[in-house]
């Protein structure tokens, strides 16, 4: 072996540590663009539980207050039933629109109630909360949008696979008065 063979082992072997390295900061930045993404949007479905936690909230104080107005023993019971069980962000937020639903149509049917502080209070707060929703809504579909870019584009797919990254569903405005329940898309 002479000392021009050496020198051509030596740059094949530094040229492969180089591109392998490369190839290292690049699947590792990519992964840190999809944590990034993913943190971003834990943070939006935290936003978007703490403002149907809150209409939720406002739904359950209405009920004593629409009781005492009312004969009527199954006041805002779509709600009621929402107290045992487990629903993912999704599912509340179209639960809590039948629930609104139910509300507004009292509000409609009892006048006594357009007069009572309280129940004012709650409209009021109900109608912020929706702005505060439809925010946020807009704000976690942007993130996703990014986030399923990233996850479903090459090459960046690649390492979402290999770390099982997967598409994340839109928070749609679907229509919220039919019966299709799972109707949010990818």
């Amino acid at each position: 072996m002479t000392i021009g063979d050496d020198m051509e082992i030596f740059i094949i072997c530094t040229s492969v540590i180089i591109i392998i390295f490369i190839f290292l900061m690049w699947v590792a930045s990519t992964y840190n663009k999809i944590q990034v993404f993913a943190i971003r949007i834990n943070e939006a479905e935290a936003n978007i539980d703490s403002v149907l936690r809150k209409r939720f909230d406002l739904l359950n104080k209405s009920i004593d207050v629409i009781k005492a107005h009312t004969e009527d023993e199954n006041v805002l019971d779509s709600v009621v039933k929402l107290r045992s069980k487990k629903l993912s962000n999704f599912e509340l937020d179209r639960m809590l629109y039948d629930g609104i639903k139910e509300f507004c149509k009292y509000k409609d049917q009892i006048p006594e109630l357009k007069v009572n502080e309280t129940f004012m209070k709650i409209d009021i707060a109900l109608g912020e909360s929706e702005a505060e929703i439809m925010a946020f809504r807009k704000y976690y579909n942007d993130i996703i949008t990014d986030y399923n870019k990233i996850v479903k584009s090459f090459p960046a797919n690649i390492v979402a696979i290999i770390f099982k990254f997967k598409p994340k569903l839109y928070f749609d405005g679907k229509d919220m008065d039919d019966d299709i329940i799972k109707d949010f898309k990818l």
